[in-house]
């Protein structure tokens, strides 16, 4: 593993303000949703969750009568927000949330297919009481689908949206994707158009109704294998570590020193770059190739694939990954080492450049976790907390209704909120 202890400044840490002022009433849960809300706190909104007074968002994973022994999991979407707790089956917690939309620019949930429409909090009666309000969802499957009532997480609309059949071995069943495109990459997709939605409000006032399906975000995320399909007139196919529909050769994973399960190297030479695949056996000091009619272009080096992959392999297998990425990537060809969490973590670099940050918690220990990928101004937003459950009700009610300590106690008291 390379030295990662470096002397570099670290990146400057800041409370990024794009969407200072921004409020956002935030309904969601799990993931799919806080993805989304979380990026907008990121970016300086004040988000405020509202979550159920006995167990919050279940992300939260609380167990009754038993301390929380699994927060890493809300942490990592919820950090940066506000928690508020309101009964919503009370009339009085139900017109403290409609107080909330009033004052709002932003409303969001993700619930169950109807649950929104069922509390007396559809888009109609969001938009009678604020007609600005942007009012996003996030469901399952979209308005019209034959499945439009069933509900989903991550792993069905992946399934349901093509990314399983292009993930696996050629010869394998379809398999899932070892990340949650379903869920984090709806979220950012209904987090782009509501910014899009806060843009044209400024110039006009008007607030709109935003609806994405998992289902058919996963779709944006499937362009290249149909691209593929559109070039073939075939399906798009599984390829492993291969990328079907690229004739390419060299091209795949190798395995690396010391043979650990992660210890594998990415290596692709470029179809545009006839240069690459000189360069590549000049240093497996394999010279002797350069010009062999077997591997002379991408088409012959395909067709010998096997072989090629066996000339590659046998130089890997001496070098660590880190070793033969340097290597490689030193040589001007493109290439990658397979790297896990424990290594991501481990990597200082990370930290000095302020993508992984430590969040500091009142109640659980301090945690380690990416932040906000995109600098601004050299700078990098912070990270901070995710809420205790209902932390912030006596700030929030304050700050956005008004509400002095008296009144919030009337509310504690008649238990509207806790």
């Amino acid at each position: 593993m390379p030295d990662t202890t470096s002397d570099t400044a670290s990146a400057p840490i800041t409370d990024i303000a794009f969407l200072q002022g921004v409020k956002v009433v935030d309904f969601t849960q799990f993931e799919a949703g806080p993805s989304c809300t979380e990026s907008l706190a990121w970016l300086g909104a004040e988000v405020v969750k509202i979550e159920n007074p006995n167990r919050g968002d279940p992300g939260r994973r609380l167990k009754p009568g038993l301390p929380d022994d699994d927060p890493y999991y809300f942490h990592i979407f919820n950090a940066n927000k506000k928690s508020i707790t309101v009964n919503l089956k009370s009339p009085e917690g139900l017109a403290v949330v409609k107080d909330l939309i009033r004052a709002a620019d932003v409303v969001i949930e993700n619930f169950a297919p109807g649950a929104i429409e069922r509390l007396g909090l559809s888009y109609d009666v969001a938009k009678e009481i604020n007609p600005g309000i942007i009012y996003a969802q996030v469901k399952g499957f979209g308005e019209g689908s034959p499945f439009e009532k069933n509900l989903a997480f991550d792993m069905i609309a992946q399934a349901c949206g093509g990314t399983f059949s292009v993930t696996g071995d050629p010869d394998g069943p379809p398999t899932r994707p070892g990340i949650s495109l379903g869920d984090t990459g709806t979220g950012m997709v209904m987090a782009i158009t509501i910014l899009g939605a806060l843009y044209k409000k400024q110039q006009t006032g008007e607030g709109h109704r935003l609806q994405v399906a998992m289902q058919d975000a996963m779709l944006h995320y499937m362009r290249i294998p149909f691209s593929t399909q559109g070039k073939t007139g075939k399906i798009a196919e599984r390829g492993g570590a291969k990328v079907p529909g690229i004739g390419n050769a060299p091209m795949g994973l190798y395995p690396c020193a010391p043979g650990g399960p992660n210890d594998y190297v990415y290596i692709m030479t470029s179809r545009a770059n006839p240069d690459h695949w000189d360069k590549l056996l000049t240093l497996i000091g394999r010279k002797d190739l350069i010009g062999d009619a077997r591997y002379l272009t991408p088409a012959d080096r395909v067709e010998n694939e096997p072989a090629v992959d066996a000339l590659i392999a046998e130089w890997t297998r001496g070098l660590t990954k880190y070793d033969a990425m340097a290597a490689v990537g030193e040589a001007g060809i493109p290439a990658g080492a397979v790297l896990d969490t424990g290594e991501l973590q481990n990597d200082v670099s990370f930290e000095h450049r302020g993508i992984m940050q430590t969040m500091i918690h009142p109640a659980h220990r301090p945690f380690k976790m990416p932040a906000w990928p995109v600098r601004v101004d050299g700078r990098v937003s912070r990270v901070t907390a995710s809420p205790v459950l209902g932390e912030h009700t006596d700030q929030v009610l304050s700050d956005w209704l008004g509400l002095n300590a008296a009144a919030v106690e009337a509310l504690k008291t008649g238990g509207a909120v806790s």
